[in-house]
């Protein structure tokens, strides 16, 4: 991939299902996924890394279990490592997701949700 743009929207065509994070780049030992959500993801926390959800279509609520982030298009947000938080989308959104290479979408949590790991398109 040296060289090459990558195209969000073309990228975002590739694929249909929901909370299943595709990876489209890597820079040093992180991923950049693209992921469309619908519904409700677990409850769930990353232990040893934060996580960065970057909305690209649609709005995104993270629930947090003391408060609630509302993320629209163009926003941003860094859940930080250890916090428990649950991702909610009430129509279909489109979010670019950023964190390092390994990182199983569901924490420890597991579950239905658990996508396969490091797939590329």
């Amino acid at each position: 991939m040296l060289n090459q743009v990558i195209n969000f929207a073309e990228k975002l065509t590739l694929f249909n299902e929901h909370w299943s994070p595709k990876v489209v780049t890597e820079m040093n030992d992180y991923q950049f996924k693209l992921v469309k959500v619908l519904g409700e993801f677990v409850w769930h926390e990353h232990p040893d890394t934060d996580e960065v959800f970057i909305v690209l279509k649609g709005c995104l609520d993270i629930e947090l279990t003391d408060s609630l982030v509302h993320l629209q298009q163009g926003e941003m947000f860094v859940v930080k490592r250890g916090v428990m938080h649950r991702p909610v989308a009430r129509q279909e959104c489109h979010i670019l997701l950023v964190e390092p290479k390994g990182v199983i979408n569901t924490g420890e949590a597991g579950g239905q949700l658990t996508a396969a790991n490091d797939v590329w398109i």
